[in-house]
């Protein structure tokens, strides 16, 4: 993901530092969304646009911490940089152990700032692409029929045709079709690529 395609959604009650800061990520090619308020943040926020977050600990009535929890469970949220006034280690410890990239303290160096955004981008964008492909993944699966899917789960299982003719009642002809339109509805060659595929959904497999 380039500079460019990525929103850095900024929020801090402090009009100076947040258009200091605003100024700066725009200079570095990151586009902007800028938030005097969490409260405003959150009405505004749209969760589609890649990107990351950066939250001013200290803020009233909902704080960053808080405002992280707000956006949602930690594998699902926004990457969020934290900036605080005051060197709380209690409090970075807790917005790292919710997943926050990284926890800096004012006056906040626009270097190390810069390297958490960059972090913070490349970490939300391998996030979507993994989201899109298990979303692809999932989409195929739905097309299977309830054989196909009976068959996907032996195949997975590294069972031959023959067993899982045996398995499931029928012949082995059969098999060989309901396996030929799975592969195909899944969109893999090779049992191989099949696993991955399995594997990344969370496919069950045939007990015994």
């Amino acid at each position: 993901m380039s500079n460019a395609d990525a929103t850095v959604f900024i929020v801090d009650d402090d009009a100076g530092v947040l258009k200091a800061l605003t100024r700066l990520v725009n200079a570095n090619g990151y586009r902007t969304q800028s938030f005097t308020s969490p409260q405003e943040f959150l009405a505004h926020h749209d969760g589609a646009l890649p990107g990351c977050a950066v939250f001013d600990v200290g803020m009233p009535g909902l704080d960053g911490l808080a405002l992280q929890e707000a956006l949602g469970a930690p594998d699902a949220q926004r990457p969020v940089i934290f900036i605080t006034g005051k060197g709380d280690v209690p409090t970075s410890v807790r917005a790292m152990k919710a997943g926050a990239i990284d926890f800096l303290t004012k006056p906040v160096s626009d270097k190390d700032l810069m390297a958490a955004i960059a972090r913070a981008v490349d970490r939300d964008g391998d996030t979507r692409q993994r989201r899109a492909e298990l979303a692809s993944i999932e989409a195929r699966l739905a097309m299977l029929t309830p054989r196909e899917r009976e068959v996907l789960g032996y195949v997975v299982a590294g069972r031959l045709n023959k067993q899982i003719a045996g398995e499931l009642g029928t012949v082995e002809k059969t098999i060989k079709v309901h396996r030929g339109r799975m592969m195909e509805k899944m969109g893999v060659r090779t049992v191989a690529d099949l696993v991955r595929m399995a594997q990344k959904a969370g496919v069950p497999l045939p007990q015994g």
